[in-house]
């Protein structure tokens, strides 16, 4: 437990990587996972690799943690002791999960918690839950926090792109005119969030080696804003270029300060498909 005896929570959708986690105390919501005999927490009951290995037979559906399950883990942040906590949600854009946590902590007057959005998705929003765990350890007032997060919210960016777009189409990530393109012609389109969280097409190329070069260009004029930058690689399984791409990562953006691997929630490859690939860039100091 920090010092000031601020919890730090998040939804299972920002993939903050588990050994961070459990080394922070980082308290996670669980999305659900849903087949038609059974409804799964994601990364509890169910893995990512679960999921892919279904695929395409079995393709599931997501839904938001109950206002009890969120009501829950602030209950136990207050029964370990701690006083207040900061929630960190995926992207509003994408997900209802903010506004359920909004609705819960504005009822939970015992236990006075700020909502983040984080704006991004994977571990773009899992950047944004552990500068919160490096504010509140570094004794950053609570008041503080709100403002520090949302500016790292807008500086971080997630670009990310996926073989197949069929599994994106069918959660609505996509319009039907960008998946025929795409299946036809073979053009990958690389997407981002916007700065209300919100998926959109950065740029189009054809084929899928072209459509990773175009991943790292992007990070790489996205790191130029900034003085160093930190990095991070997810790759499902069936695609897992990781060393390789943060070796041209280290090669191509010169201020890079660090890249790390990070892993892909079963909630979020539901929307992927079993091949993506994402590059995550933020500031090292705000």
């Amino acid at each position: 437990m920090n010092d000031q005896r601020i919890a730090v929570l998040t939804d299972t959708g920002t993939d903050v990587p588990a050994s961070f986690a459990a080394a922070h105390d980082v308290r996670e919501v669980s999305l659900l996972v849903s087949y038609a005999e059974k409804t799964y927490r994601s990364g509890v009951d169910i893995t990512t690799d679960d999921v892919v290995d279904r695929m395409p037979g079995e393709v599931p559906t997501t839904s938001l943690p109950s206002p009890d399950d969120v009501r829950a883990a602030l209950g136990r942040a207050r029964t370990d002791g701690y006083e207040r906590g900061v929630f960190v949600t995926t992207a509003s854009g994408l997900s209802s999960t903010c506004s359920v946590v909004e609705l819960v902590a504005r009822q939970s007057d015992d236990f006075p918690t700020l909502v983040v959005d984080s704006r991004s998705v994977g571990i773009g929003a899992g950047f944004v839950v552990m500068e919160a765990v490096r504010l509140v350890e570094g004794g950053v007032a609570f008041d503080e926090l709100q403002g520090r997060l949302e500016v790292l919210s807008s500086e971080t960016r997630i670009f990310f792109a996926m073989k197949d777009l069929a599994y994106t189409r069918r959660g609505g990530r996509i319009n039907e005119a960008t998946y025929r393109l795409g299946t036809v012609l073979n053009i990958k389109p690389i997407l981002s969030c916007d700065e209300q969280g919100r998926v959109i097409v950065l740029k189009k190329a054809r084929g899928w080696e072209r459509a990773l070069a175009s991943e790292l260009e992007l990070a790489r004029e996205r790191a130029k804003k900034f003085g160093s930058v930190v990095c991070s690689v997810c790759c499902t399984k069936t695609e897992d270029r990781t060393a390789e791409l943060m070796a041209r990562l280290r090669s191509c953006v010169s201020n890079l300060s660090d890249v790390f691997p990070s892993a892909l929630s079963p909630d979020l490859v539901v929307h992927t498909g079993p091949a993506l690939v994402g590059i995550a860039v933020r500031p090292e100091t705000l």
